[in-house]
Formats: C-alpha cells, sequence, structure tokens
C-alpha cells in the first residue's frame, strides 16, 4: 500500500498558509515605518515548518522567495533595480534560496527539538527563520560585492550590508516572529484538540 506524503487536510492547511505568503509578501509584505520594513511573511512559513513538517516549511519559503524575486524584477526600489541589472543569477538564486532553506530549517529543527523540549521547539523554529534567511541574504549581498558596492557610497561593505540593509529589519522580522508564531501555533494547537 503506497502512503501520500501529505494527507488531504495536510494540503488545504499548506494551502491555506501558502494563500497568507502569497498576500502577506505581494501585498503587506513591505509595509514601511520609517526606515524599518515590517514583513509578516515568514509567519506562515514557520508554521507551515511547525504544523506540517520542514518540506511544508521548503515549499513555503519556495512560494515567498518567488514573490520576491518578481518584487525585485518589477523594480519597486533602487537596490532591486540594481542588483537586478548586474546579477540576475546571483540575485535569482539568493531570492529563492534564502526563504526556501530557511523553511527546511524551521521544520527541521522543530521536529528535532519537540521531541524533548516542544516549547522551546517553537522558539527555536520562529527564530532560526527568520535568522538562515537573513545570513543567506547577506551572503547573496557579498556575492554581489559590484552591485552592492556601488550602493554602498564609500563605506566598507559588510557594514552598509549589515547596517544599512540588514541590522533594523532582521530585528523586527525576529520580534514578530517570536511573538506571533508561537501564538498563533497554541491557537491552532488549542483549536485542534477542541
Amino acid at each position: 500500500m503506497e502512503k501520500n506524503y501529505f494527507t488531504a487536510k495536510q494540503i488545504t492547511g499548506i494551502a491555506v498558509l501558502l494563500a497568507l505568503v502569497i498576500v502577506l509578501q505581494a501585498v503587506l509584505g513591505s509595509i514601511n515605518v520609517g526606515p524599518v520594513t515590517l514583513n509578516f511573511t515568514l509567519i506562515p512559513i514557520v508554521l507551515g515548518g511547525i504544523l506540517f513538517g520542514s518540506v511544508a516549511g521548503a515549499i513555503l519559503g519556495f512560494a515567498c522567495g518567488v514573490i520576491v524575486l518578481i518584487q525585485v524584477i518589477m523594480g519597486g526600489n533602487p537596490f532591486y533595480v540594481t542588483i537586478w541589472a548586474n546579477d540576475p543569477v546571483v540575485t535569482t538564486l539568493t531570492c529563492i534560496i534564502k526563504s526556501t532553506v530557511a523553511g527546511y530549517l524551521g521544520g527541521l529543527l522543530y521536529k528535532i527539538i519537540n521531541k524533548k523540549q516542544p516549547v522551546v521547539a517553537v522558539f527555536v523554529a520562529s527564530a532560526i527563520v527568520p535568522i538562515v534567511n537573513t545570513l543567506l541574504f547577506i551572503i547573496g549581498c557579498l556575492f554581489m560585492f559590484d552591485s552592492v558596492h556601488g550602493m554602498a557610497s564609500g563605506q566598507n561593505l559588510l557594514v552598509f550590508i549589515l547596517v544599512g540593509l540588514v541590522t533594523f529589519n532582521f530585528f523586527i522580522e525576529l520580534a514578530i516572529n517570536l511573538v506571533c508564531a508561537p501564538a498563533i501555533t497554541r491557537i491552532i494547537k488549542i483549536v485542534k484538540k477542541g
């Protein structure tokens, strides 16, 4: 007897989270509050990894990456225009790989840690997704040296990436995930029991 990887109920849950990823990234993915961009898109990626496993987290991360890539190609801001014009291959790989790997690792770490420390597992998964997503973005920027260096206006490249492109957004994404994802996960688990 052949076993399907996802049940119909899981596919439905993943589809709902996929719809959230699309809406949050395409519509609400870039809410700017001063110099900070609030990004809620990582929450459904974390939830997918927690509730349905690392493959589901990777699928949701991949979908997010594709939407980000479309936004980059459409040239929503000067940074996007520059990196796409100068480094389309590295830009594509960075957009797709960073959130896909982040979603996969979030689900994987949750599964490993959940066996002994369920509450800790939720917080680790919620934290690892923005950490890996940001780390891979930084690595991608380093591979786009000429594009990013041109925007740095004489600053040290790593300082520009860490301070100019990453710092505020990373801490906001991390805080949003640490506050929202565990709360939402708890609510879902309560609803499942009821």
